[in-house]
């Protein structure tokens, strides 16, 4: 992705991704840098995925930059 601020990136979170679970573990992956596992932990899923959650909403967060 490319190199964006941190408030940028909140905003294109906050605007763009509508599930409130989706939007956390995003803030968390993106703007804190939790791993996978730490995230799998955190929601009670399985880091597949979490990764799966990530690339899916990254991809919405792309088209929207």
């Amino acid at each position: 992705m490319q190199e964006l601020s941190r408030s940028e990136l909140l905003y294109l979170i906050d605007e763009w991704i509508f599930n409130k679970r989706d939007r956390d573990i995003m803030e968390s992956r993106l703007l804190d840098g939790l791993t996978y596992d730490e995230l799998s932990e955190l929601y009670f899923l399985s880091p597949q995925r979490i990764k799966v959650i990530v690339k899916k909403n990254k991809e919405t967060l792309i088209k929207h930059m």
